[in-house]
């Protein structure tokens, strides 16, 4: 992923974060998760998945949190576990 598009999503999740997290009776990270969910695109996603594995510098708390849970749903999904069941050796 190229530098500048890494600098837009990172910019666009941090705006995210910034209205999830100024809103006063929710969890801002939950709000962030599922915008980010519900309204990115697949390789918009993978592209920011890519960029915290490389560290995440300059997102926000609330987004690195957002962005934890949803690789963690991810990789607990039942399609996830079935790749996993998929790949293990026999014995």
């Amino acid at each position: 992923m190229s530098h500048s598009s890494s600098e837009t999503l990172v910019k666009m999740a941090n705006q995210i974060g910034d209205f999830f997290g100024s809103q006063r009776h929710s969890d801002g990270a939950a709000g962030v998760a599922d915008h980010i969910k519900k309204f990115w695109d697949p390789r918009m996603r993978a592209g920011i998945m890519e960029y915290v594995a490389h560290g995440g510098a300059g997102l926000k708390p609330v987004v690195l949190e957002a962005l934890k849970r949803l690789e963690n749903a991810q990789n607990n999904s039942p399609a996830s576990r079935e790749a996993d069941h998929v790949k293990a050796p026999l014995t």
